[in-house]
């Protein structure tokens, strides 16, 4: 290891996050390999290692012989400063080498106060943050992640854009550039046959032009890229099995599990989840496959807690199957398994009975919104009575806690509807002691987390404009005062945080300079609430002459071109102003497997997503 690096190892506070050399690393021997792939997670150690996607695209990439795929993370703060003063470029874990040294960084965009984060660490690197400034000898910059479907704030930084299914295209990516430098080409030539491949988008290739009020005009593609990029998908996830092996950290991950991700997409439609329409259809992966395939995970790791993940576990056809196959193995070998993303509408007496025999510390339930009339309006499709069943068969079997996800800031949201969150949870207080079976001498403890509601792009409710951080901390104060029970805890999210993630979510290129002038006056890890600084974010906008109001809190027009209007995930823009204005009415849609609403998301498939009786 250079010395210099462990100089700055023995001043930061987790050296563990920057040495590398876990269970389950990868090397190779550079001189083998055809192009070296650094995959950089624009967050801390931990939360990028809790990260599956990442898990799942190191396997695939580094199956490839001449294809080197290696780690990088965002130093935290004090490592940051160390690597500045001494002069260390960003480096990637497994070989220590510096990222200009690599063919291609790809960042995943997961979330967009993490924006900031990826100038840091191309700076860190010695990298240019505008693509046009980058030369022939500088890497490939590209991303992926579900923040793709509008990184037109990013898109001046990347060279190309991955929309859709990484583990498809990615290698293909890969592919081509290897080739095109073999051949001799220029990065543009390269870029233009990259732009051939279904999901990749080349910034570079597209012009965006703006209307006097500050509105998109027209997004115009050229040099023979697609006029609309549409997304890359896997039509059959078995054909994709889950990854055996991970990479097992040093610094305890958020989520230091196995993880199996047993199907992808949602059937729900809620219509402010935008990863419930990213991933559409909804695909899932057979009970044998994933049984076997979490327990070598289980085996090759020494894990001993494995989670089955999705956007909504409990839809998958075949769970309690799944869950018999692996309840034959998990307890001989001491394995306990989590069941995240549970539906109340969907929770039997069967299957509380197989939950309880791997963990009963707590059940996590997300109705939302606290009336029937908002839930209708977001298409949850979860009624009063489903809570309270589901909270009975919770307590029953001994479960004495349970948290509640809601949101704050919802479409045509009341106060009435705020107060409907403190009286749902109260009911389910009074649920437990009216219970004759709850656990004597144990009190009950219901958490309300409350969030505050961003419209995203590709979601019915992205022509909504967010509520003012005024009126939401008047709600949240609101919430607060209705709750009358010690019983009930209440958090809540920062309204500050949640309106630069929608200036971000609902952007535009003319955003990127923000983001520059942000970071170069110490803005990074936004996300996090001691690194946070709002009032730095307001001066920029200000010294820019950007009204971050007219991204966040503006209504878009259903005609209005917007900046992510150029990309395709499946879903119509007739269907999203359809969903929008029955959501106006407090009407609903059925989930997609009990009847089609034609959404346009078959298409990916060429045919239908299920089969109806």
């Amino acid at each position: 290891m250079d010395e210099k690096i462990k100089t700055a190892l023995a001043a930061v506070q987790k050296p563990g996050r920057y040495t590398g050399g876990e269970a389950g690393c990868v090397y190779k021997k550079k001189e083998d390999v055809a192009l070296r792939f650094a995959f950089c997670f624009p967050d801390t150690y931990e939360v990028g290692m809790s990260f599956l996607g990442m898990k799942i695209l190191y396997e695939i990439l580094n199956k490839h012989e001449d294809i080197w795929c290696e780690r990088v993370f965002m130093p935290w703060v004090d490592m940051k400063e160390q690597m500045e003063r001494l002069d260390i470029p960003l480096y990637a874990l497994e070989s220590k080498d510096p990222l200009r040294m690599f063919d291609v960084i790809g960042f995943t965009l997961q979330y967009e106060l993490s924006y900031t984060n990826i100038l840091a660490m191309l700076d860190l690197a010695h990298v240019p943050f505008y693509a046009k400034d980058r030369g022939e000898d500088d890497p490939f910059i590209v991303a992926g992640g579900p923040c793709v479907c509008n990184a037109e704030p990013l898109a001046d930084f990347f060279d190309l854009m991955m929309l859709g299914e990484g583990e498809v295209q990615l290698p293909d990516v890969c592919r081509t550039i290897i080739d095109g430098r073999k051949e001799g080409l220029c990065k543009r030539d390269i870029l233009k046959r990259l732009c051939r491949i279904k999901g990749v988008y080349v910034p570079v290739f597209y012009d965006v032009s703006y209307l006097p009020d500050g509105r998109v005009e027209a997004i115009t593609a050229r040099e023979g890229a697609p006029e609309v990029v549409r997304k890359a998908i896997i039509v059959d996830m078995n054909t994709q099995p889950p990854p055996e092996n991970f990479v097992v950290p040093m610094v305890g991950a958020v989520h230091d599990r196995a993880q199996i991700e047993v199907l992808r997409g949602c059937v729900r439609g809620c219509r402010f989840c935008q990863a419930g329409f990213l991933y559409r259809p909804m695909r899932e992966r057979d009970a044998g496959l994933l049984s076997q395939a979490g327990r070598n995970l289980c085996g090759n790791t020494g894990y001993d807690e494995i989670s089955l993940t999705s956007l909504s576990t409990s839809d998958h056809s075949q769970l309690e199957t799944l869950l018999d196959d692996m309840l034959a193995w998990t307890p001989e070998e001491h394995v306990s398994m989590s069941l995240p993303s549970l539906r109340i509408d969907n929770f039997s007496e069967s299957l509380v009975r197989k939950t309880t025999k791997v963990r009963k510390s707590g059940l996590t339930f997300a109705p939302e919104a606290g009336t029937q009339r908002l839930r209708d309006v977001i298409n949850k499709n979860v009624t009063e009575e489903e809570i309270e069943r589901t909270c009975t068969l919770a307590f029953d079997a001994g479960y004495t806690s349970v948290k509640l996800y809601f949101m704050l800031g919802l479409p045509t949201e009341t106060m009435e509807d705020v107060e409907g969150i403190a009286q749902t949870a109260q009911r389910i207080v009074d649920l437990y002691y009216q219970n004759e079976n709850h656990p004597k001498g144990k009190g009950v403890q219901v958490s309300i987390s409350v969030a505050c509601f961003v419209p995203k792009p590709m979601t019915p409710f992205q022509f909504m404009g967010q509520d003012t951080g005024e009126v939401l901390r008047e709600k949240q104060q609101h919430l607060l005062h209705s709750v009358k029970s010690r019983k009930i805890s209440v958090s809540y999210h920062d309204s500050r945080t949640s309106f630069l993630e929608a200036v971000f979510a609902k952007g535009d290129r003319r955003l990127s300079r923000a983001l520059v002038e942000a970071y170069r006056r110490g803005c990074f890890f936004d996300s996090w609430e001691e690194q946070f600084h709002f009032d730095t974010w307001l001066e920029v906008f200000r010294d820019l002459g950007i009204d971050p109001a007219f991204y966040a809190n503006r209504a878009i027009g259903l005609d209005e071109v917007t900046p992510w209007s150029h990309l395709d995930y499946g879903v119509s823009h007739e269907y999203l102003v359809r969903e929008y204005q029955k959501a106006l009415c407090a009407k609903t849609t059925p989930p997609c497997n009990r009847a089609c609403s034609g959404c346009g998301a078959n298409t990916l498939l060429g045919g239908p997503c299920f089969v109806y009786d």
